[in-house]
């Protein structure tokens, strides 16, 4: 798929990863699972020896993916993306259904494409804020 519609959205995702305040620069991959009206995206950012999960920085990221889902390339429409950022520059893979063996789970899937694309390091998740732990009576 390389199209200057999907060009030009590609080039908008990476504006709008570069947009973290926080770690804006950064070594990063965006890992996303798309179906109809459904988004699900995992960004994750190279430190040093550890890698950063980051929140979704961007509000409109999902609807920036799901036009990119949306760009008619064929009879069938890729399941997964990994989205690699660096030095100002990305590169693209394109998973589709037929290619995910069915028993593979999706966190294993996106744990093996952050070691591939970042390193062996050490992931570290943001904290939940303490007003959203979830709490279970027993």
């Amino acid at each position: 798929m390389e199209n200057d519609e999907a060009r030009q959205i590609l080039n908008e995702i990476g504006n709008l990863l570069a947009k973290d305040e926080d770690y804006p620069s950064e070594n990063t991959l965006l890992y996303a699972q798309l179906d109809y009206n459904a988004v699900s995206e995992s960004i994750f950012k190279e430190l040093g020896n550890q890698i950063l999960y980051r929140d979704p920085v961007n509000e409109h990221l999902p609807d920036v993916l799901l036009d990119l889902w949306e760009i008619p390339e064929s009879d069938k429409r890729w399941a997964e993306m990994e989205y690699v950022y660096r030095d100002g520059q990305f590169q693209v893979t394109y998973i589709y259904a037929d290619e995910i063996d069915p028993e593979d789970d999706f966190f294993e899937r996106r744990d093996r494409a952050v070691r591939r694309h970042l390193g062996e390091k050490p992931i570290v998740y943001p904290p939940w804020p303490e007003d959203d732990v979830p709490n279970y009576d027993l």
